[in-house]
């Protein structure tokens, strides 16, 4: 049977135990749920980076993702457009400088 094409949607949440974070999360995940079915979700995962004065330093991130019923090509627009507005209702509910939001085609095996 030929693997079929899927766009996978990735968001990178800030971890922790803050309030606003976990109720952030809540939402992404029952968005998936209730969009596409449901989602994965991998916790306490360790984001490492360079911070302005060039030291090492990480960050705790949970990654909540799911894998959509669409073709990442033929459906680009709706599919930036639909995680454009999961960053900015992320950045407007955190006080977070960035959030990172990934779209990538991924091939299941049916």
């Amino acid at each position: 049977m030929p693997l079929s094409k899927r766009a996978r949607i990735e968001i990178y949440l800030p971890g922790g135990e803050k309030p606003s974070h976990k109720r952030l999360q809540e939402v992404y995940e029952n968005e998936f749920m209730n969009t596409f079915g449901g989602c994965t979700v991998i916790r306490n995962i360790e984001g490492r980076y360079l911070s302005s004065d060039n030291q090492a330093d990480f960050d705790r991130i949970n990654l909540v993702y799911a894998d959509t019923p669409f073709e990442l090509e033929s459906n680009l627009e709706a599919l930036s457009k639909y995680t454009d507005h999961l960053r900015e209702a992320a950045l407007g509910a955190t006080t977070e400088e960035s959030m990172l939001v990934v779209v990538h085609e991924i091939y299941h095996s049916l």
